[in-house]
């Protein structure tokens, strides 16, 4: 079952990987990426938004680190307690809910959603891992994996969204990246047509992993409280998700927390199709998925919206989330995904922040 899965992209080993072309592809992609920021904003008669999670809302909160030691083997105490999670206090955050396409659609239209927030680690008396680092960004969706495998995965999907001829597109495609199309797309589908739920009812995942201290690697999840306060969404309404949120944020007495839990990466235990791989393997893969029943997630710290910490309009487009550039060295990105992806979001971040207001 590997063998038909590399044929779709999945990479089992470093022979698999042409990694001295990383960087020109890595340019390539970034040039698609303007390119379809561009094209949705002029295709909607609307100014340049984010190049992904174009729709979202945002607001405040609280990052509480718990004491990753208290009621815990020492061993496991030990791997928890790195970086941000060395020592429990308590961080502002600023928090984004999105969906995911490039467009903006009706909120009951077949999508992904995001989960993004941004740590202050400048609080006074707070234990900064790394002076030079004044924030840690996290972003997450409600999947388990990223169905863009890598970083010509990346720029195939890419290359197919921005044709004019979506069947040219594809057509125009060398026979292996149509494979790695496919597949992204099947996977696409599969994650975008889930039940829709209001945001703070969602679990979140990473999908890509991150260093975790300076030897292992890790994924995240948010996992919303059982009794976070919802009302039904009204499917008449385009801007439900949002205005769900706000009210939630005006009117709830009790405001919504997601627990927020850390992976650890084993290779002796994780398997894909009954067998285990190298650290690689799972690193460079973002839409192979790590299984809960071989790698538990463990609770470091609970994410808490603030009442009546809605943003407005203009400062919610002004955020920005960055995990490459605002990470310590103990929770850097890992994988090819996450090398390809920076910098397509910076040039995108800098794209929409140099338009004027009103233009």
């Amino acid at each position: 079952m590997l063998f038909l899965t590399r044929l779709f992209g999945v990479t089992a080993t470093d022979a698999d990987r042409d990694l001295s072309s990383e960087n020109c592809v890595i340019g390539q992609i970034v040039e698609k990426v303007l390119l379809l920021q561009a094209n949705c904003a002029a295709q909607q008669k609307r100014p340049l938004g984010r190049g992904t999670h174009v729709k979202g809302t945002a607001a405040r909160g609280e990052f509480e680190v718990f004491d990753v030691t208290s009621g815990r083997d020492p061993a496991l105490a030990a791997r928890l307690a790195k970086g941000i999670f060395a020592k429990p206090g308590i961080y502002p955050a600023i928090v984004r809910f999105g969906n995911a396409d490039s467009k903006v659609n009706s909120d009951f239209k077949a999508d992904v959603r995001s989960l993004s927030f941004s740590v202050d680690l400048t609080r006074e008396g707070s234990v900064i891992p790394d002076a030079n680092v004044t924030r840690q960004d996290f972003s997450l969706q409600n999947t388990t994996t990223l169905p863009i495998n890598d970083a010509p995965a990346f720029l195939a999907i890419m290359k197919l969204l921005t044709a004019s001829n979506p069947a040219a597109g594809l057509w125009s495609l060398s026979s292996t990246d149509k494979l790695r199309v496919i597949r992204t797309l099947a996977l696409v589908q599969v994650q975008a047509h889930q039940k829709i739920h209001p945001y703070q009812k969602l679990r979140y995942g990473s999908n890509v992993p991150f260093r975790h201290g300076p030897k292992e690697n890790v994924k995240y999840s948010a996992t919303p409280l059982p009794d976070n306060p919802a009302r039904p969404l009204q499917k008449s309404n385009p801007n439900a998700l949002q205005e769900e949120l706000g009210r939630h944020l005006k009117e709830d007495g009790k405001m919504s927390g997601f627990d927020f839990g850390v992976q650890f990466l084993d290779t002796e235990k994780m398997t894909y199709w009954g067998k285990t791989h190298d650290a690689d393997f799972w690193t460079e893969n973002a839409s192979i998925e790590w299984k809960e029943s071989e790698a538990v997630f463990h609770s470091v710290a609970r994410l808490t919206l603030l009442p009546n910490s809605q943003l407005p309009p203009a400062a919610a487009e002004a955020a920005y989330f960055d995990v490459n550039g605002h990470a310590t060295p103990d929770s850097a990105p890992v994988g090819s995904i996450n090398r390809a992806r920076w910098s397509g979001e910076v040039a995108s971040k800098k794209a929409r922040m140099s338009v004027e207001p009103g233009k």
